[in-house]
């Protein structure tokens, strides 16, 4: 039925309802069943010793480490959870040190969470160090543990080492099966890729070739540091990536001649997927191909991108000299250490972080120490979670928070009322264990109502409280969502006037210079095309971190929510101009004739001006310009996608 004529829609906004709806994702089986084994087996085996406290000791390091374990390669799973483990040994023991000293208690967890967003800065490792330290200190200051200081670090410990067990039960028989499974998952989606040339699918099903490359990339990349040369398997895995991205850079012009022409042929997405399979299934030989043959630019490109693709994929033994990551070789750990501190010590950003998060913690601390709260804890700990930099939205995340624990909590209660203390405790705590993983990959809010009920049915096991837990972790977690609300976003003037424009600004510069890079031996007489495809793969990875900050700006409220929507088709714009520059160099590397470097000039110059525009303004406003050049040339289709820009964005860009 139809809504009445002038009718208000009571309906809440979009970038508040957001993160409610689940994301699609399979069921996790092997994670929930190790979280099911991980969490309840210290807890049987406290109560058989006679220790319950200790078996839930226990089973919130094994929290930790599961909430942890979120990479596929085994090692860096080994990285993710171990490392993370430690920093939580120093957290727990800290708190257990200050537990009961009141603002001695408050000036050390003030530090701890100065330090604590600093190092979350760093990388993916770095982040759960840092939570796992704020909040392992949170509790040790927060629960009485037990006596000797030793004793809380050492059981916490045993339940992060005692998932790492579990989840590398698998690695003599899996080894290398994760990062093969990862670059066959690359071959597939550039298959789909292929298929939806030509169509409106098209853009969607390039972000989830970017993103399968990224990473692909980033799991092979974790081993290569230590064993590049020197392990045959990842040798030849990386040399089976690389040529995927011919493929891709391909794909463009591919589409392009879809448009003109018509689809593709359905043997070319075929044969890609039979070189995932035969990647999956590490075969070799000589491959037997049945494509059609080529006769346009575009279909030259990807007939000689896919005959190379088949040899290097059936190759048994490539050449570990001519494996190149297209990213370039990482530095020394020496030097990326080096690096590593100068950006914490020296980075506002770093700085601006720790500092909230040090604010909102100290507040925290200091009003459960004026205020009697029963178990305090919970409140510095809604903070942490809330003002988790790399989580998504800070005014999101507390709303999801306070949803989540509030389905947690009810959860929760029914547990605590209906089931008896005791051995019901393990079977409950393996479904509830096992939800976690399953949830977590649905969101944010579904992720904090599985975590919760866990959280607080290993508390009641240390403290003995029952259902007289419930409320006040409600009334806890509210509290800490209005402290992160207030002192973590509306104090700070960043949250309420975010230059998102000045990262897409940065992207169109380097845009820019992609565009020049490409046509560099036209314009300068030279060009180095393992430069050019460095560059774009680049700018891809950084076209997609854009993306996902975006993404992220799009679930604030307003005026921030709102400006990154207004600017949300530039984002789009922008990645078709590269994918415009792709499907020119391919066809003229493949008999197109080459472009007036006038032209290229040109688009270099307008995408120059472009970003300067979009760093003086926070406001879109239509402009028109027009670029010299040949309509029939191959650059038109860049000129096209340039205008197309222009025309979205920038107040006066001359």
């Amino acid at each position: 039925m139809a809504r009445p004529a002038g009718s208000v829609r009571l309906s809440p906004p979009a970038w508040l309802t957001a993160g409610l709806k689940p994301a699609p994702a399979p069921i996790p089986w092997a994670a929930a069943l190790r979280a099911a084994v991980a969490l309840a087996a210290p807890l049987a085996v406290g109560l058989a010793a006679g220790q319950p406290a200790y078996g839930a000791l226990v089973s919130m390091g094994a929290l930790s480490g599961v909430i942890g374990d979120t990479a596929d390669a085994y090692r860096m799973r080994v990285f993710n959870i171990a490392v993370p483990q430690l920093f939580g040994a120093v957290g727990v023991t800290l708190g257990t040190l200050v537990f009961g000293h009141g603002w001695l208690a408050v000036a050390v967890l003030t530090l701890v969470a100065l330090v604590s967003g600093m190092i979350s800065s760093i990388g993916a490792v770095a982040s759960v160090s840092g939570l796992l330290l704020l909040l392992n200190s949170v509790v040790g200051a927060g629960l009485p543990m037990p006596d000797p200081w030793w004793k809380a670090p050492l059981l916490l410990t045993l339940g992060g080492l005692f998932v790492l067990v579990l989840t590398l039960l698998g690695w003599p028989l899996r080894r290398a099966a994760p990062e093969r499974a990862a670059v066959a998952a690359t071959y597939r989606a550039v298959a789909e890729l292929y298929e939806a040339t030509g169509s409106s699918a098209y853009d969607e099903k390039r972000h989830a070739v970017t993103a399968s490359l990224n990473h692909s990339y980033d799991l092979i990349l974790a081993r290569r540091a230590r064993q590049h040369g020197r392990a045959p398997s990842l040798v030849r895995l990386l040399a089976q990536l690389n040529v995927v991205i011919p493929l891709a850079e391909a794909a463009p012009a591919a589409h392009l001649r879809a448009q003109l022409y018509g689809p593709l042929s359905g043997a070319i997405p075929a044969t890609v997927r039979q070189l995932a399979d035969a990647v999956e299934e590490s075969r070799t030989g000589t491959p037997v191909l049945d494509l059609p043959t080529p006769e346009r630019p575009a279909e030259k490109a990807v007939d000689h991108a896919l005959r190379h693709a088949a040899a290097v994929v059936h190759q048994a033994e490539p050449d570990p000299h001519n494996v190149d990551d297209r990213l370039g070789r990482p530095a020394a750990l020496r030097v990326r250490a080096r690096r590593t501190t100068r950006a914490v010590l020296f980075s506002g950003a770093s700085w601006r972080y720790g500092l909230r998060l040090a604010l909102c913690i100290g507040l925290a601390q200091a009003l459960v120490s004026l205020i009697a709260v029963p178990r305090s804890y919970w409140v510095a700990l809604t903070v942490t979670f809330v003002l988790k930099p790399d989580f998504g939205s800070v005014f999101s995340r507390a709303v999801l928070r306070a949803l989540g624990t509030a389905a947690g909590l009810l959860l929760a209660a029914l547990v605590l009322a209906e089931v008896p203390r005791g051995w019901w405790d393990v079977p409950v705590m393996c479904v509830l264990a096992a939800l976690i993983p399953v949830f977590s990959a649905k969101g944010y809010a579904f992720q904090t109502a599985a975590i919760t009920p866990v959280i607080l049915l290993l508390s009641d096991t240390l403290n003995q409280q029952g259902f007289g837990l419930v409320m006040p972790r409600l009334y806890d977690s509210l509290i800490g969502c209005g402290i992160a609300l207030v002192a973590g976003y509306l104090l700070w003037p960043e949250s309420w006037h975010t230059r998102i424009g000045d990262r897409l600004a940065d992207a169109v510069a380097d845009t820019a210079d992609y565009v020049a890079l490409a046509f560099a031996e036209v314009t300068a007489g030279q060009g180095d095309q393992g430069t050019r495809l460095r560059a774009r793969r680049k700018l891809y990875r950084d076209l997609s971190t854009v993306r996902s900050e975006f993404q992220r700006a799009l679930t604030e409220p307003p005026p921030t929510g709102a400006r990154a929507a207004a600017w949300w088709p530039l984002v789009v714009a922008v990645e078709r101009i590269v994918d415009a520059t792709t499907a020119a160099r391919i066809r003229v590397d493949h008999g197109a004739p080459d472009p007036d470097p006038a032209e290229v000039t040109a688009v270099e110059r307008e995408l120059r001006e472009l970003a300067d525009g979009l760093r003086d303004t926070d406001t879109l406003v239509a402009v028109r310009t027009e670029l010299p050049g040949d309509e029939t040339g191959v650059l038109e289709p860049l000129r096209q996608e340039v205008r197309a820009a222009r025309a979205i964005a920038g107040p006066d860009l001359r």
